[in-house]
């Protein structure tokens, strides 16, 4: 009951906290949508826009066009812009996990509230991240990687693609779990990460899925486990970490498009049932099998939901990584 009070309550608020002419409501839309992507162009979270951004046009009649403003703070600072702009649904944000839930445990400073200032429109999908070590490495399976790390007598070196991603969370999330210490060596990205995997000069990491296929299909790199806390329907024989010996461990990024609160309710349940429709037409369903996604339709309620509890899921990882913005 407390939950689905929480949910409500946040619903409620980000979709009453301002209005637009009733008029307007009703010829929305009547002129192209931005959708922004608070982070630079070519990475997962620009690849999901693109991906949704013409279909939901077609849907809606007007162009969808994305817009890559990378303004820092893992996307954070971009998101604190889009939420206090205009509540007139011309102006969307395409939210993952370090701008909706992780960010603003990383950067006391990053001026939006997640319950207060964003208006929830509709997940998209969520993605795990992958286990990862070079062929080299005789890991057989999960099993085996935590018997080397807790006989280890240095911190365990884990590769990550950059500080503060849910990849990066992800490896603080096993060591904690694991119980040891561990070295975490930081890439400007998730590519240059699995071309240092591929020549062997890291031997474990945790990645995304779309940047780490072409290496997997290659049999470049190997994958020990998927992050998520049930199997990815793209790796179905893929074990979990969960199920490999570490049980509750979740870490998966999530998508979603979200509008400043206040955005009128008659426009964001317009763009949640276009979004929906997106999400279950076979070419986007294939599409993001293909990426490693598992697509998520559902009402802004859904989405609102999943938002209250994902937010203070994180707190404590967070706090154990030690990763503070400023």
């Amino acid at each position: 009951m407390m939950k689905h009070s929480k949910a409500t309550l946040f619903v409620l608020v980000a979709a009453l906290a301002g209005s637009v002419p009733a008029a307007a409501q009703q010829d929305y839309p009547n002129r192209p949508i931005t959708l922004v992507v608070p982070l630079p162009p070519g990475g997962t979270v620009d690849i999901m826009a693109r991906a949704v951004a013409d279909k939901l046009g077609a849907g809606l009649g007007q162009q969808v066009v994305v817009e890559n403003r990378a303004g820092g703070g893992s996307g954070t600072v971009t998101t604190r812009v889009v939420a206090k702009g205009p509540a007139d649904g011309y102006t969307l944000l395409l939210g993952y996990t370090s701008t909706l839930a992780t960010g603003p445990h990383m950067f006391p400073n990053v001026g939006y509230d997640v319950r207060k200032d964003i208006a929830p429109v509709g997940l998209i999908g969520s993605a795990p991240a992958l286990l990862l070590v070079h062929p080299s490495v005789t890991y057989r399976n999960v099993g085996d990687l935590i018997a080397d790390m807790r006989a280890s007598k240095v911190p365990f070196q884990l590769a990550t693609p950059g500080v503060s991603t849910v990849n990066h969370l992800a490896a603080v999330m096993l060591a904690q779990q694991v119980g040891v210490k561990a070295s975490y060596i930081p890439y400007k990205g998730s590519q240059p990460l699995i071309t240092d995997l591929v020549g062997g000069h890291v031997k474990v990491g945790f990645n995304p899925i779309p940047v780490s296929r072409g290496a997997l299909d290659g049999k470049l790199i190997r994958a020990l486990a998927a992050t998520s806390a049930t199997r990815s329907s793209t790796f179905p024989d893929l074990p979990t970490i969960s199920e490999s010996g570490l049980p509750g461990f979740d870490a998966v990024l999530t998508y979603g498009i979200v509008a400043p609160a206040g955005t009128p309710r008659p426009i964001v349940e317009r763009l949640n049932s276009e979004v929906n429709a997106v999400l279950r037409s076979p070419t986007m369903i294939e599409r993001m099998h293909k990426l490693g996604l598992e697509g998520r339709p559902g009402s802004p309620q859904d989405f609102a939901g999943f938002l209250a509890d994902e937010l203070p899921r994180w707190v404590d990882i967070v706090k154990v990584s030690g990763v503070k913005g400023e």
